[in-house]
């Protein structure tokens, strides 16, 4: 464990990806292949299930640190993170266990006992105890917990902490995880990064058997790595050149997915790397029409009425656990596919994107495939680039969100590679919103209150419509914290109402009708575009300038 957390403080203290791909590297090379699987597991977010809510570790580490839970309450609304707050607020008794111990925290049972407690334990031997903690009683619980949090030092408890959890966040990515591992074992990347796709967990495998040895039965259902695209840049027109090298197609807004035919079954796989096939049965209508050996890249679209809807739609199909007959035929989906990743069970990525694409559009002309519901998202060609912008403007008019660049001889790559895929994405709505509550942020802005609620005008009163906590540099957040403790009304909690005065323009990539909104709207992906100094209040929108986005 002090190896796994003396490399998670490294990672967390450096933002230099040299650096962070030689400590995994480094650790790769040394750590057992057990701490090495759940090494990979934990920072590609495949970690246990938390054995224990955050209210009993709340109250457990006030207990032991004898703080009353409102000073507790305040340190976590100041330190925004629940594992470093508790790590914060232990006592300091590494060397005094048993002094600290007597008379407060009860043997562990047996259970428990038989797992080694020993600060000298691997990262896998504290795993496999979070895991069997589980399936004990609270009492055994809570002395487990105290006991090793009085045994750990402090960076070992915000680890330890972290991985109960679940909210490892220390910006390492499987690109990144990947590379270090081509490092330390000499595999290829790119056969690194399908290797870890799919939903494989360290109590199903091996290190040996997940990284260093060839299964080739263990990828009838594993998808490829996706391949994304970069957003244009200013000047991208002179960098991109000859209009004739690229193709276009619409940009559309559903669930990326890759849907794969193989042995005579289907496989859905959703961008997250979540293998989600049983929430859309509509694609196992596939197997009547598109052979095995194929895998589709494209995106799952709702397609009420014959047309595509938007994303609010799907938003009534993910997440739920089961779905209505009902829910089916109100929400009907289907894959608008963009690209072929395999034919006739050979890999085909690296094969120009043209090449590829003209054998996607024979399969999908020859076999009716609407009756089935996979449709072909059309390329386009221009003769220049206003004539590209003139279509880019027709996007909303088509339910998407802009338009796809890609070069035509562009081979399928694994990752965010910047000069053959771009994104042109539409301007985004925009609109004018008062600011009427705050709430402190996390991280390194814990201490300033920068997460904003804002509201719009209707019928003389502010009405909440958006939340934003990103768009200001960090000297205007420290302009708006020191105006909001000052002018604050009321406290909820963390929450600080505050006097409505200032106005901010806020951009969103989407809009829709929502019940589930008191504003009666559902915006996506909201933001601060600019703080409106020049604005009054009495001058923001109002909510039937809101509705008036919503796409008829």
């Amino acid at each position: 464990m002090k190896e796994f957390a003396a490399l998670i403080k490294t990672l967390d203290s450096t933002n230099k990806t040299n650096l962070k791909v030689a400590a995994l590297a480094e650790y790769f090379n040394q750590a057992s292949d057990d701490d090495k699987l759940w090494t990979i597991a934990i920072l590609s977010h495949r970690r246990p299930k938390r054995p224990v809510n955050t209210t009993l570790l709340r109250l457990w580490a006030t207990e032991i640190s004898g703080i009353p839970s409102w000073l507790f309450e305040e340190s976590y609304h100041i330190v925004g993170d629940l594992a470093e707050t508790i790590a914060l607020i232990l006592p300091k008794t590494e060397n005094t266990l048993t002094a600290a111990l007597e008379g407060e925290v009860r043997s562990v049972s047996q259970s428990v006992t038989q797992l080694n407690t020993q600060n000298e334990k691997s990262l896998s031997t504290y795993i496999q105890e979070i895991i069997t903690l589980r399936t004990l009683a609270e009492e055994e619980k809570k002395n487990y917990l105290q006991e090793n949090w009085l045994a750990m030092s402090y960076f070992e408890r915000f680890v330890f902490n972290k991985i109960i959890t679940g909210g490892f966040r220390i910006g390492v990515s499987q690109k990144l995880m990947t590379r270090a591992l081509s490092k330390s074992t000499g595999i290829d990347e790119d056969i690194l990064a399908y290797k870890l796709m799919g939903d494989w967990t360290p109590e199903k495998t091996t290190y040996q058997k997940l990284i260093l040895e060839e299964n080739p039965e263990d990828y009838l259902s594993k998808p490829y790595p996706f391949y994304l695209a970069y957003a244009v840049e200013d000047n991208f027109k002179e960098e991109l050149g000859d209009i004739g090298n690229w193709s276009f197609e619409h940009k559309w807004d559903g669930i990326r997915s890759q849907v794969i035919i193989r042995n005579d079954d289907v496989f859905v796989w959703s961008r997250g790397e979540e293998l989600v096939t049983d929430k859309y049965p509509e694609f196992q209508r596939f197997l009547s029409k598109i052979p095995n050996g194929t895998v589709l890249d494209g995106e799952i679209l709702p397609f009420g009425n014959n047309e595509i809807g938007n994303f609010n739609d799907l938003q009534t199909r993910i997440g739920r656990k089961n779905l209505t007959k009902k829910l089916l035929e109100k929400t009907p989906v289907i894959l608008n596919a963009y690209d072929l990743l395999e034919w006739e069970g050979k890999d085909i990525r690296k094969r120009p994107f043209s090449e590829r694409r003209k054998i996607l559009d024979t399969l999908i002309s020859e076999c009716d495939c609407d009756e089935i519901g996979l449709y072909l998202s059309a390329t386009m060609e221009f003769q220049n680039w206003e004539a590209a912008a003139k279509e880019r403007k027709m996007a909303r008019e088509k339910r998407s969100e802009g338009l796809m660049i890609k070069r035509k001889d562009s081979p399928y790559l694994v990752g965010r590679k910047k000069g053959d895929w771009w994104k042109w994405k539409t301007d985004p709505f925009t609109i004018d919103g008062v600011l009427t509550y705050a709430m402190r942020g996390h991280g390194r802005r814990a201490n300033l209150y920068t997460d904003y609620t804002f509201g719009l005008w209707d019928k003389g009163e502010l009405v909440t419509f958006a939340k934003a906590y990103s768009g200001l540099t960090d000297a205007e957040f420290r302009q708006v914290d020191a105006w909001i403790k000052k002018n604050t009304l009321e406290r909820f909690g963390p929450v600080r109402s505050v006097t409505p005065h200032h106005v901010f323009e806020i951009a969103f990539e989407g809009i829709a009708e929502s019940s589930r909104h008191k504003s009666g709207v559902a915006t996506r992906f909201p933001r601060i575009l600019r703080w409106r100094k020049d604005k009054p209040i009495e001058e923001a929108n109002t909510l039937d300038d809101l509705r008036a986005l919503i796409p008829k």
